[in-house]
């Protein structure tokens, strides 16, 4: 009844093989350009957190030796202050080196993700090219197949036309035997 209302609807767009392949390859380009830029960061975080570890060893060494020098002294303040420093020194060089060992673990996981998406994209670059080379060659195929049939069309509609001129020769002779010399026959 409301007919007007109803959408058609539209088929689906015919999808072309090899852009679907350039489309993936694509996005995988994106994403292992995206991990390579955060393995990086974390390559410079995992220098900065280095340099970190050598600059809170250093300040425990100077720590130790300035409360050695302190207790040689009989400074019990300067020692109190001290161990407090060698305390907190030692907390930041351990959140340091766990740190380290995070950004070393992540950047080692995202150069190993960054190699894979690699991998798999001059994977899907060779299957596209193969792709690309078959159905070219399939169109070949194809249109040798489509000439092939539109010969043995000619071939069979010339058989169908010679069948007719059989037939019609046929017709001829029995129409000759009927009508031919037996019927001039009959008239006399």
């Amino acid at each position: 009844m409301f007919g007007f209302l109803k959408r058609k609807k539209t088929p689906p767009a015919a999808v072309d093989p090899l852009a679907t392949f350039d489309r993936l390859i694509e996005d995988l380009e994106r994403q292992a350009a995206e991990v390579r830029k955060s393995a990086a960061t974390l390559l410079a975080l995992k220098g900065e957190l280095a340099r970190g570890v050598t600059r809170y060893t250093a300040r425990l060494g100077d720590i130790s030796g300035r409360r050695q020098t302190a207790y040689e002294r009989a400074d019990a303040k300067g020692v109190g202050v001290l161990e407090r420093d060698r305390v907190q020194t030692e907390r930041l060089l351990e959140s340091t080196r766990e740190s380290l060992r995070r950004a070393e673990r992540d950047s080692e996981l995202l150069l190993s993700a960054a190699g894979e998406l690699g991998e798999r994209v001059a994977d899907l670059r060779i299957e596209r090219e193969s792709a690309s080379a078959r159905m070219a060659v399939g169109g070949v195929i194809t249109d040798t197949l489509r000439e092939q049939v539109e010969r043995f069309d000619r071939v069979l509609a010339l058989e169908a036309a010679r069948d007719e001129v059989e037939k019609a020769h046929a017709l001829a002779d029995i129409y000759r035997e009927e009508h031919g010399p037996a019927s001039e026959r009959a008239k006399e």
